[in-house]
């Protein structure tokens, strides 16, 4: 088989065993285990927490004990055995820390899949800049079939989402130990703060680095924030309109965000050599306030539907602006020696710290608005949605950045 279709396949279920529970979790745990606000919260916490130190330990281990392909299959094997437990799991408690354990061992294989991806495709002598993005569109694919699996298949409220991602995550473990081989990396001098990404908190020395990076963690609070309440507030709908798509198909109808994300990638070379960065950025906090506000006035039927599919489309430029322009900036403005642990540390900042506060901030005002009978969604998406204004409004005042096209030339080669 090709090697670029072996990648292909790998990339495809890597985020397809993510996108067959990410996105239906928040929903589940309210209609089936009726869990509070606070609690569905918490429990995507452990997305944010597993984000922090686990990659570079992971990443520690890839290097120097354990080929990258190998290590990559042993998390998924083992994380299919979570998942599996997971689905008969309805205590908070249990489930929480199942959850922490699963992601701790997931959110690395991300990395994973991306060096294992680099290094073979150098072995067998590939421009990685021009082969490896349309390899890893797939990966973006993958999430989007298997959100449409999970919906299609009836099991947006069944402990089935939890058994399907065990079944196919086993099978990707299994999958990469055909792989070509990855091998250690050449001893380096390194300390355990270097191999940790830790250095990289230097550059808040220049301080526009540092509200760049200090950004980066606010704006990673709402990342999360879509994740974890999307399929709940689609859920909100189930008295009012059952019968409607929103309801009946909620995965179908919030894909259409990640069907967003793979247009607006096309887009970001034209915004930012036009625009530059910091403008680009702006446009993706506006867009967030756009994804949030569309939400709190949206509905099942008439012009109501058409807010939430018109929310599901900024979705794309909110998500893809922020994301893709910052490791661009990142990429720029860092001297060589911290170029990796800086990218380490906007992920850690970001689907970190960020996606920690995010969760467990947004599960307060989620309880807060919540009575007996309902969630006040309107007053929940607006204040979500004044958030990301803010923010954006203050970014434009203190980030001072000088746009110059050249030097995004040179990075993108």
């Amino acid at each position: 088989m090709n090697i670029k279709l072996r990648l292909t396949i790998l990339n495809f279920f890597e985020l397809f065993v993510f996108g067959a529970w990410l996105i239906s979790l928040g929903g589940y745990l309210g209609g089936q285990l009726h869990f509070t606000g606070v609690q569905i919260g918490k429990i995507f916490m452990t997305l944010g927490i597993a984000s922090i130190i686990m990659p570079a330990i992971v990443g520690i281990i890839a290097d120097k004990y354990l080929n990258a392909q190998k290590l990559f299959g042993l998390l998924h094997i083992i994380g299919a055995g979570f998942m599996f437990y997971l689905a008969s799991v309805q205590n908070y408690d249990i489930f929480f820390w199942v959850m922490l354990g699963y992601l701790s061992l997931y959110m690395p294989s991300i990395g994973l899949a991306n060096a294992v991806s680099y290094s073979i495709l150098e072995d067998y002598k590939y421009d990685v800049v021009k082969v490896f993005p349309p390899i890893r569109v797939w990966g973006t694919i993958g999430f989007i079939v298997a959100m449409w699996s999970v919906d299609l298949l009836g099991w947006t409220q069944s402990a089935n989402q939890f058994y399907f991602t065990a079944a196919v995550s086993l099978i990707l473990g299994i999958y990469a130990f055909t792989m070509p081989n990855v091998p250690l990396a050449k001893s380096e001098n390194k300390s355990l703060i270097e191999r940790l990404g830790l250095d990289a908190f230097a550059l808040f020395k220049d301080s526009k680095m540092a509200i760049f990076f200090i950004f980066s963690m606010l704006l990673g609070i709402v990342l999360q924030i879509s994740n974890a309440w999307a399929s709940e507030f689609m859920r909100s709908f189930t008295n009012n309109f059952p019968d409607s798509f929103a309801v009946q198909h909620s995965n179908l109808l919030i894909s259409l965000s990640q069907i967003s994300e793979t247009v607006f990638i096309l887009t970001i070379p034209f915004f930012l050599k036009r625009f530059g960065i910091k403008i680009v950025m702006l446009m993706s906090m506006l867009a967030w306030f756009l994804r949030f506000a569309l939400f709190g006035i949206g509905s099942p039927e008439g012009i109501g539907l058409g807010y939430l599919v018109l929310s599901m489309i900024v979705y794309g430029m909110a998500f893809d602006f922020f994301n893709i322009s910052g490791s661009l900036f990142v990429e720029i403005e860092t001297d060589n020696k911290f170029r990796s642990s800086a990218q380490g540390l906007f992920m850690l900042l970001t689907n970190g710290l960020g996606a920690l506060i995010g969760s467990y901030t947004s599960g307060l005002i989620v309880n807060h608005f919540t009575t007996e009978t309902a969630r006040d969604w309107t007053s929940i998406w607006l204040i979500f949605a004044v958030y990301a204004l803010i923010l954006a409004v203050v970014f434009s005042i203190l980030f001072k950045y000088k746009h110059n096209p050249e030097a995004i030339k040179k990075v993108q080669h």
